[in-house]
């Protein structure tokens, strides 16, 4: 085991028994430690090491999160020790760290001791490896740009302030904590005494009106007292007013009783009279019905007569139009006679028609077949066009489907990067700015063949790639970046093509030599890319030259890996990597499981596509329309041709056929006269027949007449009769019913006065109950026994129409009002005020007095919370004071070396204390803002908007500018120079030198696994060479002395 030996430095030395090696010890120099070492060999294990060392936690480290895991496989417990530089005495601290339950066992100066005391005793030599402005491991140089402003002055205040900064930083946000606390108590108190005050208040206004309503219900109570006197007095006025009603009632009774006895006589005898007269009507009524019956009989017997000669005069009427249109029609018949004859003579021969007719026939035969033959061809072309059509909407909608596949990768995108996608529409609307092509992100211009491929690309694809812009011209992608980057502020990514195209790149090995173990495919051969993005691809990620295999190839993959030699080989699950080391040239490879695809899922056919667009492109459908169109022309022609030849061959025939149907429709006509001048009639007998019938029909009637006559003078005479009866009838009836109208309201009238005389007495026993129930009531209302005498203040009589004045005092029953109506309205409306004083009681005035001393002891309260919050305010002032102004120092102080760094490389940055509210001690935070580019403008340092060799760059140089204020006793920086490129990386070392070897600066470790040839180099720094693996030699046998005698015997063989 070997030990560190230093000294005047505050490592002194360190032993490990962990991760790498099985022991191994470092002596490091004062200054600048330069440790270099192949990866692999154990440069991070001698990081890892301090960190543990000194009591840091494994989770910081960003290798694992138990202590137990940073122990060599297959130890069981590892061992630390550090030697570090103290006066009088260093101070050695030592941990085993024990494997099977992750426990640590602490020693200090060889002395058992806690985990407690080992951090005091680090905390006292302000080592903070947990601070990453003075401890940053490998694994967290990247999280350096992720601190916040605020973490990243909390980091530099730890590390570079004076002990008290920090503290006092701490305080003051406690401080401010404390004030907004006070703040908010004190305006809580304010306002709770506020409420006080205005409630109190309305207490006040509830007292004056306790006392108000007090007065109303006093009167209330008078009223109440005096109200059943004055219904006393009332209902004996009423009893007094109802007997007297009685008696009056009963006289009348008597003279109604005496005057209805000779009322009954006179409707006897009035009765047996009507009854007379009743039958007698009944009598001619009779009489009446029979002779208006007779002559009802009479009267049907002339209208039949009369109907009779009707019937005879229409018979004479319809023989005679009938002959008159006879003679009409034998007129018109001889008429058309003469012009059809005329016509016939002036019609000539129709024999030389034929040969006409017969060409005539000829052509429409060959029109048809024509019309027949266009018919045919363009009910082809209907259907050739409806396929067409069918076929250009199946076309439509599969390209449809294509576009909302398209939608749906594009819906992801926006889904998962917003910022990518609002990028992607900026660069739709502006294509035009770019000199060469742009490609949309990877994700959505990767097509796959098949779907089920898309996670062999989407593992072998880094995530950020996966999203980025491809361009063909670096300085388009720059104008892309300055615009949607500086400002848009979208956190976007963009790779440029390679100005030689590697699409076309041919694998090492044909496919079908890979069959045999089960490959069926290379990576590029499973996806269609545009070209500038498939070259990219081709270049960075040698898709055309990566085997995508089966479970046939990871059953055999050892043999797959040794015979093909491929760095990358793709199974139905797995992904192979391949590496071959450098120092034992010996094959190892890692596998790891194949994540699901998440973006390249939506396949679409680009072959498939690009055939059905172009066939939309050609130009059938408007074909076939313009053939449909000629056919129909000619078909119009042709139908105007054939209604032409019809109406020729129509004319010939009609022309040939006219004379025939001349000489038939003469000789039908000559007939049909015959027939009618045959039928002739005689008007003069006819109407001789028809006067003889009439005159005997009027004799009879004349006789009918007479008979009736004489009826009717019989049925005058009786109705005559009649009425006189009605009349004599309806006057007896009259006075019958005005003597049984005396008689029933006579008798109504008794029957109301003999219940009007028993309601009366009722009610006067009613009346004489309540009077006696009332006084007692009354009685009662005024503490009066039934045998004291009514006191004359209870007297009810008092001046009319005086309104009581009740603030006064309590009144007198005299001076109150003595009707019901008027107290009731006086007592609900005393009770409507008093009903308005709601919620009060005696206890309202006690509630009063004691709020009014709670506000007074709240006034006082609240007086020492403003005085409290005065004081905090003055200790926040006096605080700020003496943390702020060697704040602002100190980041002036960094700012001007940091500046100066950049200066030197030609680039710009600033560090400056940022915060958006001074009285916000928690929002502090140090700003770094660094510019690479002249024809760009200050950003801010953060992970996303700089490369990670700019990050790394920026991230030394602020480190660098702490160094010289640092008072942390060292530093470590682990890989930080991985990112840079190697002008960046040459002037980072040389700064890296001349300020780590300054005699003010403290221990410096720099950890890296390469280094730039002809390097600066100071004396005061170390370079610890970092030698491990499996071919080295053993500790034991390694002699110093004798290889740099054999070193120094190959140079003079040289010279």
């Amino acid at each position: 085991m070997v030990r560190w030996k230093l000294l005047k430095s505050w490592w002194n030395s360190s032993r490990m028994s962990s991760i790498t090696y099985d022991n191994c010890e470092v002596f490091p120099g004062p200054h600048l430690n330069m440790i270099v070492g192949a990866n692999g060999t154990g440069k991070s294990s001698i990081v890892c090491a301090i960190c543990l060392g000194l009591a840091g936690k494994p989770s910081f480290i960003g290798r694992a999160d138990k202590v137990g895991l940073y122990v060599k496989r297959g130890c069981s417990k590892g061992l630390v020790e550090i030697e570090l530089f103290k006066t009088p005495n260093n101070l050695i601290i030592k941990r085993e760290i024990h494997v099977a339950n992750n426990a640590s066992v602490w020693f200090v100066n060889k002395k058992p001791s806690t985990l407690k005391i080992v951090e005091e005793q680090i905390a006292a030599l302000n080592i903070q490896v947990g601070n990453l402005c003075q401890f940053l491991p490998q694994d967290k140089v990247g999280e350096f740009a992720k601190l916040s402003k605020t973490e990243l002055l909390e980091a530099t205040e730890k590390s570079v302030g004076l002990p008290e900064m920090y503290q006092f930083h701490c305080e003051l946000k406690n401080f401010r904590e404390r004030e907004r606390e006070l703040e908010n108590s004190l305006q809580e108190k304010t306002n709770f005494l506020e409420k006080m005050k205005q409630r109190n208040e309305r207490y006040k206004q509830d007292v004056e009106r306790y006392y108000e309503r007090k007065r109303h219900l006093d009167l209330i109570e008078i009223l109440e007292k005096k109200r059943p006197w004055v219904e006393y007095e009332n209902v004996r006025q009423q009893h007094e007013e109802v007997k007297q009603n009685r008696d009056h009632a009963k006289e009348e009774l008597k003279k109604l009783q005496q005057t209805k006895s000779p009322m009954t006589q006179q409707i006897q005898e009035v009765e047996k009279q009507w009854r007379n007269l009743d039958i007698k009507i009944k009598e001619k009524t009779i009489e009446i019905k029979d002779t208006s019956q007779k002559c009802k009989q009479k009267q049907d017997a002339v209208e039949k007569k009369d109907k009779q000669i009707e019937e005879i005069q229409q018979g004479l009427r319809m023989k005679t139009d009938e002959e008159m249109d006879r003679r009409k029609r034998i007129h018109n018949t001889r008429k058309m006679i003469e012009d059809w004859q005329n016509e016939l003579n002036s019609t000539g021969n129709s024999e030389n028609l034929q040969p006409q007719i017969d060409s005539i026939n000829n052509e429409l035969r060959q029109l048809q077949e024509e019309k027949a033959n266009i018919d045919g061809e363009m009910s082809d072309l209907r259907r050739e066009r409806e396929n067409l059509e069918r076929e250009k909407k199946r076309v439509t909608d599969r390209i449809v489907q294509f576009n909302n596949m398209m939608n749906l990768k594009e819906d992801k995108l926006r889904g998962r990067y917003r910022d990518t996608h609002n990028a992607l529409l900026w660069l739709r609307e502006n294509k035009d700015r770019f000199k060469r092509s742009v490609c949309e992100p990877m994700m959505l211009a990767i097509n796959m063949k098949d779907n089920r491929h898309a996670k062999y690309v989407e593992n072998h694809i880094s995530a950020n790639d996966m999203r980025a812009f491809v361009f063909e011209s670096q300085e388009d992608m720059e104008i892309f970046l300055r615009e949607v980057r500086d400002h848009q502020k979208l956190k976007v990514n963009a790779v440029c093509a390679p100005a030689q195209s590697c699409a076309e790149n041919r694998p090492s090995r044909s496919v079908e030599e890979l069959h045999q173990y089960g490959v069926f495919s290379y990576l590029r051969e499973l996806f269609d890319a545009p070209h500038p993005v498939m070259s990219y691809l081709c270049s960075q990620y040698r898709v055309h030259d990566v085997p995508v295999g089966t479970e046939k190839t990871r059953s055999m993959i050892e043999r797959v890996i040794q015979e093909t030699k491929f760095k990358q080989i793709y199974t139905a699950e797995e992904r192979y990597a391949v590496k071959v080391s450098a120092y034992t040239n010996q094959t190892i490879s890692s596998n790891t499981s194949l994540r699901q695809a998440q973006f390249l899922t939506v396949t679409v056919d680009a072959d498939e596509r690009r055939q059905l667009e172009n066939q939309l492109k050609v130009g059938r459908f408007q074909l076939r329309d313009s053939q449909l169109q000629k056919l129909y022309e000619r078909q119009k022609f042709l139908e105007r041709k054939d209604n032409e030849l019809r109406q020729q061959k129509k004319e010939r025939l009609e022309r040939k056929n006219k004379r025939k149907q001349l000489e038939s429709k003469i000789s039908m006509k000559h007939d049909s006269l015959k027939q009618m001048e045959q039928d002739a009639i005689n008007l003069e007998e006819e109407s001789q027949q028809t006067n003889a019938r009439i005159k005997e029909i009027n004799i009879q009637k004349a006789k009918l007449v007479t008979e009736l006559m004489q009826l009717i003078k019989n049925c005058i005479t009786l109705n005559i009769l009649k009425v006189d009866l009605v009349l004599q009838s309806t006057t007896v009836n009259s006075k019958k019913n005005r003597l049984e109208s005396d008689y029933k309201a006579a008798t109504v009238q008794l029957r109301a006065l003999e219940q009007q005389v028993s309601d009366l007495g009722e009610k006067k026993s009613v009346l004489l109950e309540k009077c006696k129930g009332l006084l007692r009531k009354a009685r009662q209302a005024c503490n009066l026994s039934p045998d004291q005498e009514i006191p004359k203040e209870f007297n009810t009589v008092s001046i009319k129409n005086k309104r009581p004045h009740f603030y006064k005092g309590v009144m007198a029953f005299q001076d109150l009002p003595n009707t019901l109506d008027e107290i009731d309205a006086l007592l609900n409306e005393e009770k409507s005020r008093a009903s308005c004083f709601t919620g009060l009681n005696a206890s309202v005035v006690e509630e009063y007095n004691r709020r009014a001393q709670e506000i007074q002891q709240v006034t006082e309260e609240l007086e020492e919370k403003k005085n409290e919050l005065e004081r905090y305010r003055q200790n926040i002032s006096q605080v700020k004071e003496r943390w702020l102004t060697p704040l602002k120092q100190l980041v002036e102080q960094i700012n001007e070396k940091f500046s100066n760094f950049f200066s030197s490389m030609q680039c710009a940055g600033e560090v400056d204390l940022h915060t958006e509210n001074e009285e916000e001690y928690d929002k502090y935070g140090i700003r770094i803002r660094v510019k690479f580019r002249s024809n760009t403008q200050l950003h801010e340092l953060t992970p996303h908007h700089q490369s990670g060799g700019e990050r790394s760059v920026s991230t030394m140089l602020y480190l660098m500018a702490l160094q010289e204020l640092n008072r942390c006793p060292f530093r470590v920086v682990d890989e930080i120079n991985q990112g840079m490129d190697p002008v960046n990386e040459r002037r980072v070392f040389e700064m890296v030198v001349k300020t780590a070897c300054k005699e003010s600066t403290s221990q410096y470790f720099f950890i890296t696994p390469k280094l730039l040839q002809n390097l600066t180099y100071a004396e005061k720094m170390t370079v610890l060479f970092v030698y491990n693996g499996p071919f080295m030699l053993e500790p034991t046998k390694w002699n110093l002395k004798a290889f740099r005698r054999r070193r120094r015997q190959v140079e003079q063989m040289d010279q």
